[in-house]
Parts: C-alpha cells; structure tokens; sequence
C-alpha cells in the first residue's frame, strides 16, 4: 500500500532542546512541621517528591502522616512515562522527542503508531512488515456483527463502539495473558487494526446501510472511509486529499499524557485486565462532553452564533460572564499557549475544504479566532485555539455526524491507550491504582432499630 502524494505542509522545528535537564540527584526539600517543631529532608527529583515521603510527618506515633490533598490530580505525577512530552506554556508536544509538526508533515499514522509502542521510527522494513501485520487483523468477526447488529437503530455510536471493544474480550480470551509479550503484541495488532471496522460499522448501524468488509489493498485511512461511505452496487475510491487528512488528524491525537482517559486506561489496566476491556474503559472516558466532546461543543456555539456578523454580539456576552455563553475550543487545561495541534489542524481544514467545499462555519470560526488573539481578555487569560476548534469543521466537511467525534477521537488515541497501558504493566513500582480520601462523614454511631428512629 503505497503513500499518497498529498500536498507539503510546512512547520519549522521551533524546539532545538525544549525538555528541561533535571537529573540532580542531590537537591532535597527541607519541610518544618510547625505543629511538632520536627525538620524533614525530602529528595527531589525532576522536579517531584514521592508523596508516600510525607508519611513520616506525623504529630505522633498513631498519626497517619501527611497525605495531598489534589482534586482533579492538578499537581499529581501518578507514572514515569517515555511516550509524550508536553511543554504547555511554549506550546510545546513531542512523541517519544519527535515534534508533532515534523509527523504531521512528513509522517503516516501507522508509522507514528509504530514509533509510539516501540520508541523509534520503522525502517523501510520494519513499516513494511509493521503494515501488512496490522491490515491482516482487520475483518471483524461475524458475531460480532451480529453484537452490533442488536443495538438500537438511534444507539449512540460512541457507546456501540465501547461496548463492542469491551465484547472482543469475549473472542479473544488469550489477550488475559497479559505478561506475555508475543500476547500483547498480538492484541496491540488487533485492537489497531479492528477499531477502525468497529468504528464504520457503528456509523453504518445508524445511518441504516448494510456493513462494508475491509479493503486491505487500501491504506489504513482509505479503508476506513471506503467502509464508510462505500454503496454496495457502487465502486468507491477514497479521495487521496480526505485519506491524508484523516491521517493526519489520527497522528495529531494518537496520545497526549496523562488525560481522563490515558489515565482510565492506567487504572483500569492495573489491576491486570485484559486489554479489551481496559480500553473499553478509557473509551468511556473520552465520550463524556468534557473530553471526547468538545469538538462536537465547538460546532454547537459556531450554529448559535450564526452569522458573521454576530460574532461580536457573542464575544462581549462572553466577556460579560453571561450564563450559558462560553467560548468554545480556545484554552486548555495543559497549554497556556496555542496549541502546536490546532495549527496544523487549521491548515488541513483548508486542504479538506478545496474538495468538500468551505465549510459555511469556517467565517464565523476565523472571525472568532481573529478576535480572541488579539482581544486582551482573552490573551490575558490566554486563551488560544485548540486541536477542537478547527476539527469538528473538518468532520463535518467530510460527512461525519457529530455523534461520531468521539468515536473519531477513539480511533486514533487507542494507540496512544495502548502504549501507556504496556508502559504500565512494565513499570516495576505501578500497582493496582487505589487514591486515598479524606473521610467527611459521621463519626462512629450505633444502629437505631426503625420503630425507634426519630
């Protein structure tokens, strides 16, 4: 399956050295307790202390020691991890030291992916090899047609896809052999391979036509929309513009460190599950509105606004704090900068709109974005476009639903999952993931027979 010529997308290499050296051995943190007078000397490492560190500060010998207490694990590192370096206030995302520009200039998905779960790039034949062993693992079982086939007419195909991940678990019960590395490397082709099958049998369920069985003559983009939109009675040839694009939107969201799902995945996959179902579980993750969404979000607020012209309306509602009226796709909870995503993404969409045709959204996104780079507000609090800003436009150019964003989003990130997951299982001081609380409730009380409760 040879690559398609697709037209040069340019981006220079901005980050001669962006991963800052903190190998120190010898730098410490000295903490006073106030409480006991007591003085603790704690290691510091890239930047970190060892949480479990603070359990020696105690007020005395039944004390628990001190705990952190971080919701939404805002300042938490719960792994080491070799996989994706994120700088986000330099606007700044490297996998495995690789720039995301130069892969989405230069490289395929599945290459990317290959870089991803082994550390390097391919050779000419290791690809090789790499794409053959991927495109043989991509028929579906009949049953699980069949599984597919009992969902509702109007199911949701983000949950038709999990639940039909998590079902492969069923058909392939060697894949609880974790530890096995000829196993895992068996799932890892098969979860690659079958995701973008489960994914357009999805979408075909609910648009009401008949399943499409893979092409494996077709690269891994072109299969995926020739299972998409192919006629039965009809020939199709995916246009060589969509495929790349697609590819490169897959490279763009193949894995971003430790987000809701990536971190689903790490926990649900330590306690040693197989990997079917972990992913069925960081798929989960990413369908809620906050994750998997905001594409979908982006697109809502574009159709509201409406016009062009209102664009200006809708800011100073914005800058009002009106309720209900939130500017979409700018800000991230990493990057305090643009992120390095949305600037290919946008050039794509300018690509993917020479052969769908302008998306008639795309004005009121461009005016939006126009304002919001150059509006101190939203500089102050920088507010810049992200990877979601631009690809709901470009979905819904190529004749994607909304309903199926996440689903998009899923494809793409399962090697992302998968890579963490085995980077996981690896790790010599990961264990079965178990957060700590701080307990609120009622103190100890005795039970009140009912006739005696007040």
């Amino acid at each position: 399956m040879e690559r398609t010529a697709f037209p040069a997308i340019h981006f220079p290499n901005r980050f001669p050295n962006p991963i800052p050296q903190t190998n120190r051995m010898a730098d410490t943190l000295t903490i006073v307790d106030n409480r006991t007078g007591k003085t603790y000397e704690l290691p510091v490492q890239a930047g970190t202390i060892r949480a479990m560190d603070l359990r020696q500060i105690k007020e005395g010998p039944d004390d628990f020691g001190v705990m952190t207490y971080d919701p939404a694990f805002m300042n938490t590192a719960n792994c080491r991890s070799a996989i994706t370096y994120i700088d986000g206030d330099k606007g700044v995302l490297l996998y495995r030291g690789y720039p995301i520009e130069q892969l989405a200039e230069q490289s395929d998905y599945l290459e990317t992916a290959y870089l991803l779960l082994f550390g390097e790039l391919p050779t000419a034949s290791q690809q090789h090899s790499w794409t053959q062993q991927i495109t043989t693992h991509t028929m579906l079982h009949e049953n699980v047609k069949k599984f597919m086939e009992g969902f509702r007419y109007d199911a949701h195909p983000m949950g038709i896809f999990l639940s039909t991940v998590g079902a492969l678990s069923t058909f392939y019960p060697d894949a609880r052999r974790i530890f096995d590395p000829d196993s895992r490397r068996l799932q890892t082709r098969r979860l690659i391979a079958k995701v973008p099958s489960i994914a357009a049998y999805a979408f075909r369920h609910i648009v009401g036509r008949p399943y499409i069985y893979p092409d494996n003559d077709l690269s891994y983009t072109g299969n995926f929309l020739n299972m998409l939109f192919k006629m039965p009675a009809e020939n199709f040839l995916p246009n060589p513009v969509l495929a790349r694009a697609l590819d490169v939107l897959f490279i763009l969201h193949a894995d971003h460190e430790q987000n809701c799902s990536t971190s689903a995945m790490r926990n649900i996959g330590s306690s040693h599950v197989d990997p079917y179902s972990a992913l069925a579980g960081a798929a989960a993750a990413l369908y809620g509105p906050l994750h998997g969404g905001a594409n979908e979000a982006v697109l809502r607020m574009l159709n509201e606004i409406g016009s062009i012209d209102k664009v200006p309306e809708f800011i100073k509602k914005v800058k009002a704090g009106e309720a209900q009226t939130r500017l979409m796709g700018f800000g991230h909870r990493v990057y305090k900068s643009y992120d390095p995503r949305a600037k290919v993404v946008k050039q794509i969409a300018e690509l993917v709109f020479t052969v769908t045709g302008k998306n008639p959204l795309l004005d009121i996104a461009l005016e939006l974005e126009r304002i919001a780079l150059e509006d101190e507000y939203f500089v102050s609090r920088k507010l810049y476009p992200n990877v979601d800003f631009y690809s709901g436009l470009i979905y819904q150019a190529m004749g994607f639903p909304v309903e199926m964003f996440p689903v998009l989003f899923a494809i793409p990130r399962t090697v992302g999952w998968i890579a963490q997951w085995e980077e996981m299982l690896l790790d010599p001081e990961q264990k079965i993931a178990r957060p700590r609380q701080i307990y609120t409730g009622a103190g100890l009380r005795d039970y009140v027979l009912r006739e005696q409760r007040p």
